[in-house]
């Protein structure tokens, strides 16, 4: 695991969202680390109060807390407003927040839990994008928090890999799209972490989530899954310096070599490698399936 480098990103304005869950804590805790000026939105004061208590004061950093639930219909709109109230120009924007969503054959899904996943793990990071990428006028870096689903099928969690599957190929298409305004945008999947979300799927059982989905889970419960600090750490790489030429790219915090990045930028950006593409039969060496 390497370190997040002290100063990396001093003087930027770094926003973050589900920054009180597993994952949003150790982004937070690296965002700090790294010198940025944070702007953190969670749905409990409590938690978000306890978290700000938790980074060390540093001279020439602010904090601000932002209470908000991005769950309610204008919960994304009300956070926009606050993002814009403090600040006037907004270098990264991390979109973490995220539900499960319901779990089970999709015929058997609540439709409201369906299409609620659905407008928190796509619609909102869409909105939020939207709304606040005219804030980066001298450049910046959006990181989209991916997940299960996204590269392959996810049985019995149809809505929340549907969503993450869309989030790459929006953020690919926004990667293309922001280019010549210098903001790039990356996914990054953060890999199983003991996290609410694992316990969830523990607590509906092997019937609903399915046998291997619900024995993995267990595991990561037992013995520990990927550390937070891992994808937190790619996060501070992809928003500094030395990410400036990723973009487009969909990184595995668990898998990929990603430390090394850096020094592969320029093969990296005439290449479709960490990038959601058919599959068609000669890739696979078949001869069939051409006219």
């Amino acid at each position: 695991m390497t370190k997040v480098q002290a100063g990396a990103l001093a003087g930027l304005n770094a926003f973050i969202t589900g920054a009180t869950g597993g994952l949003g804590r150790a982004l937070s805790r690296a965002f700090w680390s790294a010198g940025a000026n944070l702007l953190l939105s969670g749905r409990s004061k409590d938690r978000l109060q306890q978290l700000g208590h938790g980074l060390p004061a540093r001279e020439g950093q602010t904090l601000h807390l932002v209470e908000c639930d991005l769950a309610v219909p204008d919960g994304a709109a009300a956070l926009v407003a606050g993002v814009r109230e403090r600040w006037k120009r907004l270098d990264v924007l991390v979109n973490n927040a995220g539900i499960l969503g319901p779990v089970g054959p999709l015929w058997e899904n609540e439709w409201d839990a369906w299409t609620a996943a659905m407008m928190l793990n796509l619609m909102v990071p869409v909105q939020l994008c939207r709304s606040l990428i005219p804030l980066m006028s001298r450049g910046g870096s959006v990181i989209n928090i991916s997940g299960g689903g996204a590269t392959s099928p996810r049985p019995y969690f149809s809505a929340y890999g549907s969503a993450k599957a869309a989030l790459v190929r929006f953020s690919e298409t926004l990667a293309v799209e922001t280019a010549p305004l210098g903001i790039r945008v990356n996914c990054i999947a953060p890999g199983i972490m003991r996290t609410r979300m694992v316990e969830q799927v523990v607590e509906v059982g092997a019937t609903l989530a399915g046998a291997q989905e619900h024995r993995k889970a267990q595991e990561v419960l037992e013995t520990g899954g990927t550390p937070p600090e891992t994808p937190a750490e790619l996060a501070v790489l992809l928003a500094s310096e030395r990410g400036k030429a990723i973009t487009g790219k969909l990184l595995s915090a668990a898998w990929d070599a990603w430390t090394d990045l850096p020094e592969h930028a320029d093969d990296l950006s005439k290449s479709d490698v960490y990038t959601l593409r058919r599959i068609v039969p000669s890739d696979r060496g078949m001869k069939w399936g051409k006219k």
